[in-house]
């Protein structure tokens, strides 16, 4: 009889994490690249977008206002609080979202691409629901024109 699995006790598998990681910075690249090609406001993530973004703002109020949107509390989403209003949000999407809980890099400060200090990790379904609002908000449109302007200069 097979030992049943502890993940308390389960070690981490290399390949598993380096797997994990590569999925990872594919989805940041293509989003990176999503942001910087077409105007923000035009994305549109799931079939659901309109429904995560409302839940979002019942559920997080301090998101109506653009600087909690701008620059995100990162200690504030982990904190104990934060993580049990988080599973709140994420549940209910477990089966209507796929990979609804798939770790997922979003920038921390939406001003600026992608780098090592502007990333956190979070659930693909709180990704979703960040960057609905970022996008509805314009708060992304200045990564777009930032790389439209660098793409007209690099044409000149």
């Amino acid at each position: 009889m097979a030992t049943p699995f502890d993940p308390e006790t389960a070690g981490n598998a290399g390949e598993i994490e380096m797997q994990f990681a590569v999925k990872t910075v594919e989805h940041l690249e293509a989003y990176e690249k999503l942001i910087t090609g077409i105007p923000p406001s035009k994305i549109k993530f799931t079939p659901i977008d309109d429904e995560l973004y409302g839940n979002l703002l019942d559920e997080f109020p301090e998101f109506k206002f653009d600087d909690a949107l701008r620059e995100l509390d990162e200690d504030q989403m982990k904190s104990a609080r934060g993580k049990e209003r988080w599973r709140k949000f994420i549940m209910p999407y477990e089966k209507r979202v796929t990979d609804y809980n798939f770790g997922t890099l979003i920038r921390r400060r939406a001003d600026e691409l992608y780098s090592e200090d502007n990333s956190v990790l979070v659930t693909r379904v709180q990704f979703f629901a960040l960057e609905i609002a970022r996008n509805r908000a314009g708060i992304n449109d200045k990564v777009y024109n930032d790389a439209q302007a660098r793409k007209a200069a690099a044409k000149q």
